[in-house]
């Protein structure tokens, strides 16, 4: 028994031995007897860890279990932050002095903790340039107001095309999205379309590159809430339909080009019962929605039943790739969430769909189908 007890000990620490860990380390100086607490920042809260209690030479080793998404972390004395980013199990160090760490510190062992520095100091440099300004008692109110706003501008130009349309799929991408100006985001994923297309973008990079992860169908949450709520904006303006692009049977026609480069109309389908539907293959649950049309179309499209599906995605070689295999008529609008279809149709959120009688007249909308297999044997 003794030599059971012991084997099985042994076996227990080899498998401790061999749990895949991250590792965070370094030193901050002049922060004797100082608390280090070392950080999760998650979606809803941030959490902590570990921490120590530094002695004369600041040093401080951290080790985590490594996650199967990147995950972000921090380390803080009082309100002294450094943010760190972990995708692996890497060995992040970190050498900083107090009280000026999160401004004033080196860390090597990832790129991505490099780029969030960087990011960092821009945020800080930006928050300072802002504050002058708007403290300047020589300036207007409008003067003031149109110099922040040319600022914040230049910034996201830069943050957009050198950090994240650069790299989309790593987790500085990511950081910078959620960068603040004060207590306001500078990239408005709640009503600036360019912006949201960032967040899309990002979202898309992430279920390529990291699929299932939590972080990544958050993204995709913020955008389609935020393409809402352009969507709502946008119809409010445009109340009146263009009774210019409606055809006397009562569907306005969409014109696109398939996934085999042939100009697709929808009118052109009259005759059929058309399941018109309006799609982003980059959203989580995409794969068993498709799975639902592939098994209405095989059973019903002998019977005069059509699939007109519309994709938003801003990715055409992923859009390609999706649709390859799909036996109905797949188009793709390049104008993406800024589709001029998607006001005309009045659509608020993705997905969405519509029921086209065979006479080429709008039946009803998704909202209002309660059972979609038994409208459509209704219609044939």
């Amino acid at each position: 028994m003794k030599k059971y007890l012991i084997m099985a000990t042994a076996l227990l620490g080899l498998a401790s031995c061999s749990e895949k860990k991250f590792h965070v380390e370094g030193n901050i100086t002049n922060a004797k007897d100082s608390v280090l607490y070392f950080e999760n920042v998650g979606l809803e809260q941030v959490t902590v860890l570990d921490s120590v209690k530094l002695d004369e030479d600041g040093a401080f080793a951290f080790a985590e279990k490594q996650t199967e998404a990147p995950e972000f972390y921090r380390l803080r004395i009082s309100d002294q932050i450094i943010n760190v980013s972990i995708d692996s199990t890497e060995t992040v160090t970190v050498k900083a002095q107090y009280p000026q760490m999160a401004t004033q510190y080196e860390i090597s062992g990832s790129d991505n903790c490099q780029k969030i520095k960087e990011l960092t100091l821009k945020q800080i440099d930006l928050t300072k340039r802002a504050m002058a300004v708007a403290n300047n008692q020589s300036l207007g109110v409008d003067e003031s107001n149109d110099s922040i706003l040319k600022m914040i501008r230049a910034y996201k130009e830069d943050v957009k095309m050198n950090y994240i349309l650069k790299e989309p799929n790593r987790s500085y991408a990511y950081f910078a999205l959620f960068q603040a100006l004060g207590n306001t985001l500078i990239f408005n994923p709640r009503s600036d379309k360019d912006d949201i297309k960032l967040f899309a973008a990002v979202a898309t990079s992430w279920d390529a590159y990291h699929p299932n992860s939590e972080r990544g169908a958050n993204l995709h949450n913020i955008a389609i809430e935020g393409m809402k709520n352009v969507r709502i904006a946008e119809a409010k303006e445009a109340s009146t339909i263009d009774m210019s692009q409606v055809e006397t049977a009562g569907v306005i026609d969409i014109a696109l080009a398939d996934n085999k480069g042939q100009q697709r109309h929808l009118t052109e389908l009259k005759g059929k019962v058309v399941l018109l539907d309006f799609h982003l293959f980059s959203m989580e649950k995409s794969p068993e929605r498709i799975l639902l049309l592939r098994e209405l179309y095989n059973k019903y499209h002998a019977q005069g039943l059509e699939i007109y599906q519309v994709s938003l995605d801003p990715d055409e070689h992923f859009w390609k790739q999706q649709t390859e295999a799909l036996p109905w008529i797949s188009v793709r609008d390049p104008q993406g969430l800024d589709s001029q279809t998607l006001i005309s149709y009045n659509i608020q959120g993705l997905p969405d769909y519509f029921l086209i009688t065979r006479d080429n007249a709008l039946y009803k909308r998704a909202a209002q189908v309660q059972d979609l297999e038994a409208e459509i044997k209704s219609l044939l």
